[in-house]
């Protein structure tokens, strides 16, 4: 299976959203989307990529396999 690397948020949003996430909804501090009661918290926007430690995380806690993120493309 391939590495994770850095992704751009609206990539991320774009993945999400083909493995059935909807949103992104407004938050206190950041932005979700969700699925079902899954929720994915997605990272403010600052023009830089979302490191693969946090990208980890994220994946992590929504719940999505490697083999699904690699899955959409």
């Amino acid at each position: 299976m391939p590495k994770l690397s850095p992704v751009s948020r609206s990539e991320l949003i774009f993945r999400l959203k083909e493995l059935g996430f909807e949103g992104p909804y407004p938050g206190k501090r950041h932005q979700h989307m969700k699925r079902g009661i899954t929720l994915a918290i997605i990272p403010n926007p600052h023009g830089e990529k979302i490191s693969v430690d946090l990208l980890s995380e994220i994946l992590r806690k929504a719940q999505i396999s490697r083999a699904d993120w690699f899955s959409v493309a």
